[in-house]
């Protein structure tokens, strides 16, 4: 993955470089001291991720990050105040690390990025199952995967809801995710997969579908709001 450092601190770009050389999976292509020089590459040639400072003279990383709306980089915030924690989660950007960045941390922030690199990527090598048979009192019953509202683990079961009826399988959440269409559904926690179409609303790290309140769990919120629509 390609990326850009934009830090008007010096020091702070020598540390991040230093933390990206340890990562084989990333290939630093530049090093900005303000957001301005960071936008022009980027509208020349679009890079994966841009490790982005906040408080910079000019434009705020903030700021950037708006400006690049609709544009392929990832973003993650790299800033000496934890002030901006809400700004980060709106802007929808991978990961919020305060300096100085421990490289546990940096590596936490790498795989939620590498997590929603690959999600990206399926989209362009997708295989669209349409349905799915469920196995119902000895009879195989074909279920729309369109039908499909969220599925819920239990135990050696899953409960797999639909607006008619849930139905009960005994399977792997895991067994059930490989078989289902990856750009429609996501899996948000250990025991809960969804249909992104089906969700209603999300308020407080909680999933509304139908009425039903399902949690996403922490480690699965960085790539679920790369994946979500957000104006």
């Amino acid at each position: 993955m390609t990326c850009i450092i934009v830090d008007d601190n010096l020091m702070a770009r020598m540390a991040m470089r230093k933390l990206i050389e340890e990562v084989k999976d990333l290939s630093l292509v530049a090093e900005c001291e303000n957001a301005m020089a960071a936008y022009n590459i980027v509208n020349q040639k679009p890079v994966d991720v841009l490790f982005l400072d906040i408080e910079m003279p000019g434009m705020t990383g903030i700021e950037l990050t708006k400006n690049l709306k609709g544009k392929s980089s990832f973003i993650i915030f790299t800033t000496a105040k934890s002030d901006y924690a809400v700004d980060a989660f709106e802007l929808n950007v991978i990961d919020y690390l305060v300096k100085p960045i421990q490289p546990a941390r940096f590596l936490k922030a790498i795989d939620r990025l590498k997590e929603a690199f690959e999600s990206n990527k399926e989209q362009v090598q997708v295989r669209d199952k349409e349905f799915v048979f469920i196995k119902d009192n000895g009879v195989l019953r074909k279920v729309s995967a369109d039908d499909i509202q969220y599925l819920e683990a239990m135990g050696d079961y899953v409960k797999i809801f639909t607006p008619q009826k849930f139905h009960i399988v005994h399977s792997t959440l895991k067994s059930i995710e490989e078989k289902l269409p990856p750009l429609k559904f996501m899996r948000i926690h250990r025991s809960y997969i969804v249909a992104l179409n089906k969700i209603d609303f999300i308020e407080e790290g909680v999933i509304n579908i139908n009425g039903a309140a399902i949690p996403v769990a922490d480690a699965y919120k960085a790539t679920l709001n790369a994946r979500l629509n957000l104006l």
